[in-house]
């Protein structure tokens, strides 16, 4: 009993000496997530607040959602996937990829048409319809769900086919964020929080959401990470009140 009364002043010292020395609690854990691109302004102000209330830390990679999911099923150590959708989380799960029962939404997606520039339109369904545009951006469908959003709208409003060659893909929303914002095309279909930044919106149509399927964003925990108390911290924190409110503030809407 004696020896075993000295192991935890023991090991309070050890900590108490760690933290000391390093900053950082002695259980602090590093963990590694893949983002899917759109979310990359709200995942950096999450993991600043995340860091400061546990110590823990976070290693984030973003991209398009189609290509992290093919870059976990080929054996990339993430260990929290934040998709775009619900659909690849859903079959990481089925793969085995991820932990059963880990999923949930995290944030709504809402897709803008939008230009950097004022006078470029006025009524975004008017100017798609009108077809005077040299260029227009989107993300590619097959790999981000922003651009099958984009897909549908142009679809639910009959230019699809008459659009083709005007069309500039880029991989993830990001890269077509980039276009329309370095003025390679006229406008673009783009992410709401992609423009929260910019003081001036320039042209802007909130897409109405009738005309896209829902983009439910959809976080989960991946194999990889099931026994890592960090990545299970940040997907518990990604539920608090305070990250809810930071994803709200950029431009996503809450289930």
């Amino acid at each position: 009993m004696a020896a075993r009364s000295c192991i935890r002043p023991a090991l309070l010292t050890l900590a108490g000496l760690w933290l000391i020395l390093t900053g950082t609690p002695l259980l602090a854990a590093t963990t590694t997530i893949a983002v899917a691109a759109n979310f990359t302004d709200a995942t950096g102000d999450l993991i600043a607040l995340f860091e400061r209330q546990t110590q823990h830390r976070v290693k984030a990679s973003f991209g398009s959602t189609g290509k992290l999911y093919a870059q976990i099923a080929h054996g990339a150590p993430f260990d929290v996937f934040l998709a775009a959708d619900r659909a690849r989380p859903q079959k990481a799960e089925v793969d085995g990829l991820a932990v059963q029962g880990s999923r949930f939404t995290y944030a709504q997606g809402q897709l803008v048409l939008w230009s950097p520039h004022a006078e470029t339109f006025d009524d975004g369904e008017a100017f798609l319809k009108a077809m005077a545009y040299r260029r227009i951006a989107m993300a590619n469908p097959r790999t981000a769900p922003y651009g099958q959003a984009a897909q549908e709208v142009m679809q639910h409003l009959g230019v699809w086919p008459q659009v083709q060659g005007k069309l500039v893909r880029g991989d993830s929303i990001a890269q077509a964020f980039q276009f329309v914002a370095t003025a390679n095309t006229d406008a673009g279909f783009v992410a709401a929080s992609q423009i929260r930044a910019w003081s001036q919106p320039g042209s802007l149509w909130q897409v109405p959401a009738a005309y896209y399927t829902p983009i439910a964003q959809q976080a989960v925990l991946l194999q990889h990470g099931a026994d890592n108390p960090a990545a299970r911290a940040f997907l518990s924190f990604l539920r608090s009140p305070e990250a809810r409110g930071i994803i709200a503030s950029h431009g996503y809407r809450l289930e």
